[in-house]
C-alpha cells in the first residue's frame, strides 16, 4: 500500500510515520508514506496558497492552482491511479467499513484541507471526501493520520490478521472487556470465567459482554449490527437479567 499526503505542513505527517506500527510497516516495506508540500506548487515567489473568498466572509480559502497541480504531479508519476481523498468536515464520516474499502486500494492520495477549506474547483479532481467526525480541526493533517493508521493496520503483513477480526466495529459492535495480569488489583478481580479454561464458555462470555458494552455505550450500533441467532439469544438473556435486576430478584 502506498500513501501520498499533500499538505501545507508535511512535517506533521512525517513525525507521525516515525513511530509505532506505521514506522515498522514502512521499514519493512509493507507500506510507503510520502509527503508533498503544496506550497511547492504556488505560483509566486512568496509561495502563497490561500486567498480571500469571493463574495466576502471570514477566513481564507486554499487556492485551486497549487492543490490541483500537486494532485496532477503525483498522478503523473504513479504506476497506479491513486484514489484521491480530500479531508473536509463536509465529507462522509469515516468508519471501519470505509477503512476496509480503502485498505484494498493500491495508492491513497490524501489532500489535507486548511483554513476555511479548498476552492470548490479542487473537488473535480478528487474521488472521495472524508471527515473523521462532526467537529472542526485547523487542518487535515490529523485526519490524514487517522486514515493512514486505520487503513494501514488492515493491510496484510502490518499486524496479525487475528487482531483485526474481533475488535471494535469489525462486526458492527464494540469489543468486550479485556484483562491481563495481575489477577487481582486494588480489590478488583479478573472474572472467574476467563480463568476457567473452558474455551466455549469464555467465547460466549466475551460475546455477551461485547453486546452489553455496545448496548450501554453505543446503543445505536445494535440496530445495524450483523447479529446471528446466538447474538439474539444472548440479547434476550441480557434483557431477562436486566428485568430481574430491576425487580430486585438478582440473576
Amino acid at each position: 500500500m502506498r500513501y501520498t499526503v499533500l499538505s501545507l505542513f508535511p512535517g506533521m505527517i512525517q513525525a507521525f510515520c516515525q513511530e509505532s506500527i506505521i514506522a515498522r510497516a514502512a521499514a519493512s516495506g509493507v507500506i510507503q508514506v510520502d509527503t508533498v508540500d503544496i506550497r511547492n506548487f504556488a505560483h509566486d515567489k512568496h509561495r502563497i496558497v490561500d486567498d480571500y473568498p469571493y463574495g466576502g466572509g471570514a477566513g481564507m480559502v486554499m487556492k485551486p492552482e497549487p492543490v490541483i497541480e500537486a494532485i496532477e504531479s503525483v498522478c503523473a508519476v504513479s504506476t497506479e491511479q491513486p484514489h484521491v481523498i480530500l479531508t473536509t468536515p463536509r465529507g462522509r464520516v469515516f468508519s471501519q467499513q470505509i477503512a476496509r474499502v480503502l485498505a484494498a486500494k493500491q495508492h491513497l492520495l490524501i489532500v489535507c484541507g486548511h483554513y476555511e477549506g479548498v476552492d470548490e474547483r479542487v473537488c473535480a479532481f478528487v474521488d472521495d471526501q472524508i471527515s473523521i467526525g462532526d467537529y472542526v480541526l485547523t487542518g487535515g493533517e490529523l485526519a490524514a493520520a487517522v486514515i493512514i493508521e486505520a487503513t494501514a493496520r488492515l493491510v496484510p503483513g502490518v499486524i496479525s490478521e487475528d487482531s483485526t477480526v474481533h475488535e471494535s466495529f469489525s462486526e458492527g459492535i464494540l469489543e468486550g472487556p479485556q484483562y491481563t495480569r495481575p489477577r487481582e488489583y486494588r480489590q478488583m478481580h479478573v472474572p472467574d470465567v476467563l480463568l476457567s479454561g473452558d474455551h466455549e464458555r469464555i467465547r460466549l462470555w466475551r460475546r455477551k459482554q461485547a453486546l452489553l458494552k455496545t448496548i450501554e455505550q453505543r446503543p445505536e450500533l445494535i440496530c445495524r449490527a450483523r447479529l446471528g441467532e446466538e447474538d439474539l439469544r444472548l440479547l434476550e438473556q441480557i434483557e431477562r437479567e436486566e428485568q430481574a435486576e430491576r425487580c430486585g430478584l438478582g440473576v
